[in-house]
């Protein structure tokens, strides 16, 4: 199982940007998850899709951030609007078989991960 993301870079405050997650090695139908890691501090999720497409935020990003997926491309996105400078992070994507995971949003929960990729706002 592998997990590539892609589309971080730097930006400034109010712009977007939108991750892209392909999943390969898989097929799509698992929880999945976005997390970030700020600096200097622990990893935490920012946004939970499970497999029957409920959807999680975490409070930091409700109402600009939106996680959804692509089947046939078997890609996993988050569209992040209004970007502010404490959005600036590495994030991951990652997937699982735990149920109630999407919601969790536990780093535990996740069983597979991404490399990672920088968003910085300023």
């Amino acid at each position: 199982v592998q997990l590539v993301e892609s589309g971080g870079g730097s930006v400034q405050a109010g712009e977007s940007l939108r991750l892209s997650c392909v999943a390969s090695g898989y097929t799509l139908p698992m929880n999945m998850g976005w997390f970030r890691r700020l600096p200097g501090q622990e990893r935490e999720g920012v946004a939970g899709l499970g497999r029957d497409g409920n959807t999680n935020y975490a409070d930091s990003v409700k109402g600009r951030f939106t996680i959804s997926k692509d089947n046939a491309k078997n890609t996993l996105y988050l569209q992040m609007n209004s970007l502010k400078p404490e959005d600036t992070a590495t994030y991951y994507c990652a997937a699982t078989n735990i149920p109630g995971s999407w919601y969790r949003l536990r780093n535990t929960d996740f069983r597979y991960w991404g490399q990672g990729t920088q968003v910085t706002v300023s």
